[in-house]
């Protein structure tokens, strides 16, 4: 995995410039980039991944990320896409970005009793949602370019179109957990960043918790407390959710046995491979693997 690649555990607050005389932002990501990090801020973000795949983070949520995600996320709700690139590889875009502020919705709720459709949704964005409408994703692709290239009321009946339909959607997945709990402010990120990047560089190894805190100068006990702290999760929880995410990767999109898969992502043993598994997923690496391959021949 690049050296690139990093999660920042404590979020940073991103500060969003209001455009002049309009409500909705239009931005293009590219990777890497000095903004594309862990952070959050008070705007909702209608993220369109286009280019590359990896690992997306939003709240306590660990997955993977491929061109055609449509994700749409709260305000204050921290949220980082990672793409997995060789090093010296680069992608000029690599998502769309429509921001919009909750002072613009709900003032125009009190104006405009239409706006009541969105409430569902938007609260809903408070976890990260993840939209899984084939249509709705293709309404995405078609109306982020009309929103970036007009202004005014077209840019603004563009965005109301997209919203009309992600809210009529149940096709969806929520990603942050209820008990996920924000941990905002710059206090301790340097070592934070620290101690993730070390273990997203060994995850895949024999890693322990102790390795880490001698890497970052602490005692074991403390740094266990610290980095639940900062992320919202158990060390060994926070390293087998990376484990497995890799692994639904590999099952779905290479011919690896599965007794190599297990070693591959950083178990020792298959019996503990399939019992994480199993936990994390609600099914076998065999049958994860069988579905995919189903859902992938009727796409």
């Amino acid at each position: 995995m690049s050296n690139q690649i990093a999660r920042l555990s404590a979020p940073s607050y991103e500060l969003i410039q209001p455009k002049d005389h309009s409500s909705i932002i239009y931005r293009e990501h590219g990777f890497p980039d000095p903004v594309v990090c862990w952070h959050y801020h008070k705007e909702y973000e209608l993220h369109l991944i286009t280019h590359s795949s990896g690992k997306v983070f939003v709240g306590d949520y660990i997955g993977n990320f491929y061109p055609g995600n449509l994700v749409l996320t709260g305000p204050n709700l921290p949220h980082n896409w990672i793409s997995d690139v060789k090093n010296g590889e680069v992608y000029p875009e690599r998502d769309k970005v429509v921001v919009f502020t909750d002072d613009m919705i709900q003032a125009a709720r009190h104006a405009v009793p239409e706006f009541r459709d969105l409430a569902d949704l938007l609260r809903r964005a408070s976890f990260g949602i993840k939209f899984n409408d084939p249509q709705a994703i293709a309404q995405a692709h078609r109306l982020m370019p009309l929103i970036a290239a007009s202004s005014g009321l077209e840019c603004f009946a563009h965005f109301l179109t997209l919203m009309s339909l992600l809210a009529k959607t149940n096709q969806y997945q929520l990603l942050s957990s209820e008990h996920y709990l924000s941990i905002t402010g710059e206090k301790n990120q340097q070592r934070a960043n620290q101690a993730v990047n070390y273990i997203f560089k060994h995850y895949c190894q024999d890693l322990s918790l102790e390795e880490v805190a001698q890497e970052m100068g602490m005692q074991p006990t403390y740094f266990s407390r610290f980095f639940r702290q900062t992320t919202g999760r158990r060390f060994i929880e926070f390293v087998n959710c990376l484990r497995i995410t890799r692994a639904c990767d590999l099952l779905a999109h290479s011919d690896m046995a599965i007794t190599g898969i297990c070693f591959e992502v950083g178990f020792s043993n298959i019996s503990n491979f399939n019992r994480h598994f199993m936990a994390l997923k609600m099914t076998t690496p065999s049958d994860y693997r069988r579905l995919s391959t189903i859902t992938h021949d009727s796409a």
